[in-house]
């Protein structure tokens, strides 16, 4: 199974142990699916690490990790085709990371953006809780 995490979800799973974000990211340390990410995603991760209302809570040693294993276990795409159908011109490398990866799913908790979406490129669009339920079957 193939899946792109937004990195919403990826954030939060370092933000908050144990929960939901975070045992999906465990399930993928854990071999229970492929993880397509791409420089773009790993540079936004970065950036919003440091956001003045997240610096406090995170080291950059806990950001680093994060980023090595996304370079060391993930799948890192180096081109991505165009996709222009989110609300948030931001996020459409993540339909793009979708297409270029064939993922079956993308994992997001942007609710009135990616997820009004349902499918793209054959990737079921689904939230983190969602994609747990599928995972824990």
């Amino acid at each position: 199974m193939r899946v792109a995490l937004d990195t919403n979800v990826l954030l939060s799973s370092l933000l908050r142990r144990d929960s939901v974000p975070d045992q999906l990211v465990q399930a993928w340390s854990n071999g229970r699916f492929v993880l397509l990410t791409h420089e773009i995603q790993i540079t936004e991760l970065r950036v919003a690490s440091r956001r003045p209302h997240i610096r406090p809570r995170l080291s950059r040693v806990e950001v680093g990790g994060l980023v090595n294993e996304l370079r060391g276990k993930g799948v890192v795409l180096d081109r991505l085709p165009h996709a222009s159908r989110s609300l948030d011109p931001l996020d459409d490398y993540l339909l793009a990371l979708c297409e270029a990866g064939r993922a079956n799913f993308l994992v997001t908790g942007d609710k009135a953006g990616l997820l009004a979406l349902g499918t793209h490129a054959g990737a079921t669009i689904l939230t983190a809780r969602a994609m747990l339920d599928r995972l824990l079957k």
